[in-house]
């Protein structure tokens, strides 16, 4: 593919940016491809990795001269971040995130970007429970969505266009959706998910009949599953749980309703309720198979992975 992007800054150089930045390279996506982060000890391993092209010690120093600038950082930290790059932000350039809330980044970033620059936020719905310099790969968004969430007062057609066009040359799916409708949608298939696998985990931790030697040599793949989520970076969760709080609280209020009814269906043996709702809940399931977005190898792909890993 031709070059999209002549010159892209990566503001955090952690899962996401380091994969964007080897997919970019890997497709010849970008001229150059600058980075820096806030921690030096991250500065120091992404150079010597060579994560990027060139790694600088400042958000200012990396966005000047950028065509784009991806803001790879917790969404708590955007506000500063944006205020920091804003003076060396260029003309026609375009500004984007990757934080998993929408409307909160909308409000702390729209404020710190000058006019002639184009904002256009985003979520690549991919990622692992690994975080860091070391943890990115260009495969990491193939077959994913990339939802553009367009703050429309403060980018062109042409701005988001483009941006889309570097999504797909890195291999994902892209859609675009309103900040406030990503938020909900996102807190239903994304942040309770992860408050439910942080809170299963606590339980086991908590529960004094089970001692921690059993909960990890007797684990079954549901409990694994959520130990593998639970392992996700804290500060980011922490900080899409108060940035996104409205709509979480909302569908887990909504979730708390439905545990409920299972509860008084469990406790009054009711068979057939719970098997219809099994059977009900079970279509997602299917659709996410027929959808590509995972695969339905025997365990859910599990054994395979260890093969690939031991070759």
């Amino acid at each position: 593919m031709s070059v999209i992007y002549d010159r892209v800054a990566l503001i955090g150089l952690g899962l996401i940016a380091g994969s964007m930045s080897l997919a970019m390279r890997r497709d010849g996506l970008a001229g150059e491809i600058v980075g820096t982060a806030r921690s030096a000890e991250t500065r120091r391993v992404a150079a010597e990795i060579g994560l990027v092209d060139r790694v600088v010690e400042t958000a200012g120093e990396a966005v000047t001269g950028a065509d784009l600038v991806v803001l790879a950082v917790p969404v708590g930290a955007m506000s500063a971040v944006a205020e920091a790059i804003g003076p060396y932000l260029k003309p026609g350039a375009t500004v984007t995130d990757v934080g998993s809330v929408k409307k909160a980044v909308i409000d702390a970033v729209g404020p710190h970007i000058p006019d002639g620059v184009h904002f256009v936020p985003a979520h690549p719905l991919a990622g692992t429970e690994h975080s860091g310099p070391h943890s990115g790969f260009a495969e990491l968004f193939a077959n994913r969505w990339c939802l553009i969430v367009p703050d429309g007062s403060r980018a062109e057609e042409a701005a988001i266009a483009r941006l889309e066009a570097l999504w797909q040359g890195m291999g994902a799916l892209t859609d675009r959706m309103e900040a406030d409708h990503h938020d909900l949608v996102l807190s239903v298939t994304s942040h309770v998910p992860h408050l439910i696998a942080y809170t299963m985990v606590g339980v086991a931790d908590d529960l004094g009949r089970v001692t921690d030697s059993e909960v990890i040599k007797y684990s079954a793949a549901g409990f694994r599953d959520f130990t593998r989520i639970a392992a996700s970076d804290p500060t980011m969760w922490r900080d899409v749980f108060l940035t996104n709080r409205e709509a979480v609280l909302d569908i887990l209020g909504r979730f708390t309703e439905e545990l409920f009814a299972l509860q008084r269906a469990i406790r009054t043996g009711e068979g057939q309720e719970l098997h219809d709702y099994f059977t009900r809940t079970r279509a997602i399931r299917r659709g996410i198979l027929e959808a590509g977005q995972d695969t339905d190898a025997p365990d859910f792909g599990r054994a395979a992975s260890r093969r690939g890993a031991a070759e």
